[in-house]
């Protein structure tokens, strides 16, 4: 018998970034895929294909850092409480083989051996900035001491003799001689926090790379320093280098620099070879990057992924759109082969199902939380209302924010849009709206909590749930925008959270705040479809969805799942359980009868199939 759901493909969110702090990457050795992390997640990337991703959970706090065993069969990750968690790559599950707490704070670096048998981490200890241990039983391989302040990165030498480097906010360099490892030496060389060391892939030379906006080049063995690569007056960037990344022939050099540049280095000459310009913004600004294969990657402070070339340094290749930060509302247009998403800081992120292109909507954004997100398909545009009180309007071809169709302000705090024939609804905090060509036909003032609005199709009715104590849908009747009247009042047993008309028009879903979603049929005036709520959530449901042919109902919600339930056999229902898993659901849609997609707080976009049994 087959599975009932299958999680086809993962628009995987991008990594969290922060302004002066270096981003770590990380390849498998086989260059199939790489990793970086944000939130509790480990993000686990198809390097050929990005939109295929799967997503590790299993911390209890922000990662900070993860990366490959040199055997490719282990991902030692790391997180902001110290913890170390060494899980396996083989098995879907990602089994734990060792959890370890080597230092008492955050680990900002972890390297390991070439053996695949110790590991070097480095971060804010409270007692010390490092340890080396034995990945298979946690004991100690070594002290890492020397530096006071700490210490940002950190790597191991692939060939004997070992060595272990270290770099620190004190700005200098730590060299480390072992197994066991004990300190050897210091490199002064810096003037600013040392943010990366790496060791050639052969390990004959080292570079570090600093605040200072400086590079310099090691002897692998004995750590003499042999020179400094310089571009620009007497630095390597105009601004600090977060980030260096070797090719795997160890003959060139990549770095990631706050000035907005990435630059590819010939190691031998110590010169620039070719600088990719990323932008002008602070957005632009590169805090980290990696080489792996063919492939050339740098991290955007926006947390967009680049892809180098250096055959077009002018503009990446591609470029891995999307959102580091949650994302609150979706819905779906072009009948299913594209989504848009809206986050909590204002960014708005189209995706194609096909291949997983992704763009961001550019222009006069709303700048603030996306509240609701409506397609409009006569024009191909979305709809959107943000925490800035404004209804925009964005060009779906363009991906730019409309300014032929001006910004409508609202009056108070938008909490739900939606689009139906011509006809935009917008549910504020006091009023309920219907607006037409950007202009308000009819605002209807409100003495409840409006959460979320629904147009029928037939542009006859129009239902707007309440997220007050009043606990209920109130239905009005809107005769194409001409009017707007208070029809009838619904009671649920919980606040209103989201409320959809079927396509077809014949029914009304409604979810609400006490676990339950509920079905109405439109032309029994509003009486109940089934005998009893649907109730298999275990806490508030946040979303609904209809399925183009109106015989299934998708909802997500806080419990991190996705329920399928059928019109036609109300007490049948499909729970993808921990769909998101730590992410309650904030946004799901179909995009063909067979297919459902969901979005949380995590910033995944899942796809799913469903293969419903009768």
């Amino acid at each position: 018998m087959s599975k009932p759901y299958n999680n086809r493909l993962t628009f995987a969110t991008l990594p969290r970034t922060e302004r002066g702090k270096p981003l770590v990457l990380s390849a498998d050795p086989k260059g199939k895929t790489f990793l970086y992390t944000n939130g509790n997640s480990v993000i686990i990337r198809d390097l050929a294909k990005p939109e295929i991703a799967d997503v590790y959970t299993e911390h209890s706090c922000p990662v900070l850092v993860a990366k490959y065993s040199p055997s490719g069969f282990y991902i030692s990750s790391a997180d902001k409480s110290g913890k170390i968690r060494i899980w396996d790559t083989v098995n879907a599950e990602h089994i734990l083989k060792n959890e370890y707490q080597p230092i008492s704070g955050p680990i900002y670096d972890i390297a390991w051996s070439a053996d695949s048998q110790r590991i070097v981490c480095v971060g804010e200890g409270r007692e010390k900035f490092g340890h080396v241990f034995l990945a298979d039983t946690g004991t100690s391989n070594g002290d890492i001491t020397g530096q006071s302040r700490p210490a940002n990165t950190c790597d191991f030498k692939q060939s004997r003799p070992f060595r272990i480097i270290t770099g620190s906010e004190d700005n200098t360099v730590a060299v480390y001689e072992g197994p066991p490892f004990k300190f050897k030496t210091t490199k002064t060389e810096h003037s600013r926090y040392v943010q990366s060391v790496r060791y050639s892939p052969d390990g004959v030379f080292w570079v570090s790379a600093g605040f200072d906006g400086k590079i310099y080049l090691y002897d692998g063995k004995d750590s003499d320093l042999i020179s400094e690569f310089i571009d620009v007056k007497g630095n390597a960037h105009g601004g600090g280098v977060y980030a260096v990344a070797w090719s795997g022939d160890g003959k060139k050099l990549l770095s990631a620099s706050g000035d907005k540049t990435c630059k590819l280095w010939d190691v031998e000459t110590r010169k620039a070879i070719t600088t990719f310009e990323m932008g002008q913004t602070i957005d632009d600004q590169q805090l980290g990057c990696l080489w792996s294969g063919d492939f050339m990657l740098s991290v955007s402070l926006s947390g967009y992924i680049n892809y180098l070339d250096p055959l077009s340094p002018s503009k990446p290749s591609r470029i891995l759109k999307g959102h580091n930060k949650p994302i609150t509302k979706m819905c779906v247009s072009d009948e299913g082969k594209t989504i848009v998403t809206g986050g909590s800081d204002g960014r708005v992120v189209e995706w194609t199902v096909a291949n997983g292109d992704t763009k961001s909507y550019d222009g006069e954004g709303h700048g603030s939380q996306i509240n609701g997100l409506a397609s409009v398909a006569s024009n191909r545009s979305v709809a959107s209302v943000g925490l800035d009180d404004s209804l925009r309007f964005a060009n779906q071809d363009t991906a730019i924010y409309s300014s032929s169709i001006a910004p409508l302000k609202l009056k108070a705090q938008p909490k739900g849009v939606h689009h139906e024939g011509g006809l935009t609804a917008v549910a504020t905090l006091e009023s309920v709206l219907l607006v037409k060509n950007g202009s308000t036909l009819q605002e209807e003032k409100v003495n409840y909590e409006p959460s979320c609005v629904s147009i029928s199709k037939d542009l006859q009715t129009l239902a707007v749930g309440d997220a007050g104590q009043d606990k209920s849908v109130h239905i009005y009747e809107i005769n194409g925008g001409d009017s707007m009247t208070m029809k009838k009042k619904i009671m649920l047993t919980g606040q209103v959270t989201d409320v959809a008309y079927s396509p077809d028009g014949k029914f009304l879903v409604a979810s609400d705040g006490n676990r339950k979603v509920t079905l109405f049929k439109v032309d029994n005036d509003y009486e109940k479809a089934n005998p009893r709520e649907w109730g298999f959530h275990t806490a508030r449901v946040n979303c609904v969805g209809w399925s183009p042919d109106s015989n299934f109902v998708a909802t997500g919600g806080l419990d991190c799942s996705v329920i399928v339930w059928s019109v036609q056999q109300p007490e049948k229902h499909l729970i993808i359980k921990t769909a998101h898993t730590q992410s309650q659901i904030t946004g799901i849609k179909w995009l063909d009868a067979n297919t459902v997609v969901s979005c949380g707080q995590d910033g995944n976009v899942k796809v799913w199939d469903i293969n419903w049994q009768n």
